[in-house]
């Protein structure tokens, strides 16, 4: 009876994986291999949705998708796993994500996380993954991720885009450069961000296409690793200009793959307070767990509030407030950490 059914579910798996499976890269042996892999995506934005959509109709058997905030209708135009209803609800990205993937293939694992990936949590939110994914929108966290990948010896991919421009790396930790060895110290001054200076879809999609397929590659082993990239690359899809930068080998001295001193990993100079982008200012709060029902009663006659079971909307002009059920919140409406503070304070509590 085992046999049967074990034969049963090769042939539903070759059926869905058809024409994936007569790629030569991957093949019969290959299928079976990327469906036992287990990938987390940290960040579901445009380029987290675009890689978690990717691998999952890829048949990657696990995908833990993880981020901190919820959809809104801005989002709709680059980010491909939300609809209009998910911004409707300010769903939880992580879960929306979830459920969209779950609709289109049922047959692999969706871990929805919908946290902040700090110091204090990424050894158990990243705890038995295979491969990295960064759908993230920062260097604060992307160090951070660098800094556990090169200490446990997994394999990541860095992935970023903004205006018309993508650009990626491979991680390989004792054999490729790692991210402290191309960026020693992250980018000073004016840098541009989506909200600066816009961003396409298509750059999204794009860059994600190869963060994913480098990810696939890791996933296969042996025979394909011979193919992963050992460049930083970028593309830019409205000039079409490309370059690359070599990244095959560790630099010298780099303080994190070579001294091994994992400075954000211990948490040194992190803010308690960080900011999320777009006129908003995130406040961490891991130690004071919300009831919604009671703080929407708190709140009435201060503003407009609703919730579901995944986040709680305040609003008192001009701004708006998130909260989160582990206490974390994004205030919308001001740069200014200290009114950030103040407004928390006020009505949730110091």
């Amino acid at each position: 009876m085992t046999s049967l059914r074990q034969g049963a579910e090769k042939e539903k798996l070759e059926q869905r994986y058809s024409r994936q499976i007569l790629f030569r890269g991957i093949g019969a042996e290959g299928q079976p291999r990327l469906a036992a892999g287990r990938v987390a995506i940290v960040g579901c934005g445009a380029t987290g949705s675009a890689l978690a959509a990717l691998l999952a109709r890829a048949g990657v058997g696990t995908l833990r998708i993880i981020d901190r905030d919820y959809v809104e209708v801005s989002n709709l135009q680059r980010q491909s796993l939300f609809d209009e209803n998910d911004a409707a609800e300010s769903l939880p990205k992580a879960i929306a994500a979830a459920r969209r993937i779950s609709a289109f293939n049922s047959e692999i694992a969706v871990e929805a996380r919908v946290e902040d990936v700090v110091p204090a949590n990424i050894e158990a939110l990243l705890e038995g993954m295979d491969v990295l994914l960064d759908g993230t929108d920062n260097f604060e966290t992307r160090y951070l991720l660098n800094d556990y990948a090169v200490k446990r010896s997994l394999p990541w991919v860095y992935t970023a885009a903004v205006g018309s421009y993508g650009v990626t790396l491979n991680v390989l930790p004792g054999k490729t450069a790692c991210l402290a060895c191309i960026f020693p110290d992250a980018p000073q001054g004016m840098v541009e961000t989506c909200e600066t200076s816009g961003i396409l879809g298509t750059a999204v999609n794009l860059v994600a296409s190869v963060a994913a397929t480098e990810a696939m590659k890791m996933l296969l082993g042996d025979a394909a690793l011979g193919h992963l990239r050992e460049t930083l690359w970028s593309f830019d899809v409205w000039t079409n200009q490309q370059t690359e930068i070599a990244a095959g080998k560790p630099r010298a001295g780099c303080r994190t793959c070579g001294e091994q001193d994992f400075v954000h990993l211990a948490g040194e100079g992190r803010p308690h307070i960080t900011m999320c982008g777009r006129n908003s200012v995130q406040i961490h709060e891991r130690s004071r767990p919300i009831d919604f029902a009671e703080m929407q009663r708190r709140l009435e006659t201060h503003g407009i509030v609703r919730h579901n079971e995944f986040v709680l909307k305040f609003w008192r002009e001009p701004y708006e407030m998130t909260l989160f059920p582990d206490g974390r919140a994004i205030i919308k409406g001001t740069t200014d950490t200290g009114v950030a503070r103040s407004l928390y304070a006020r009505y949730v509590g110091s």
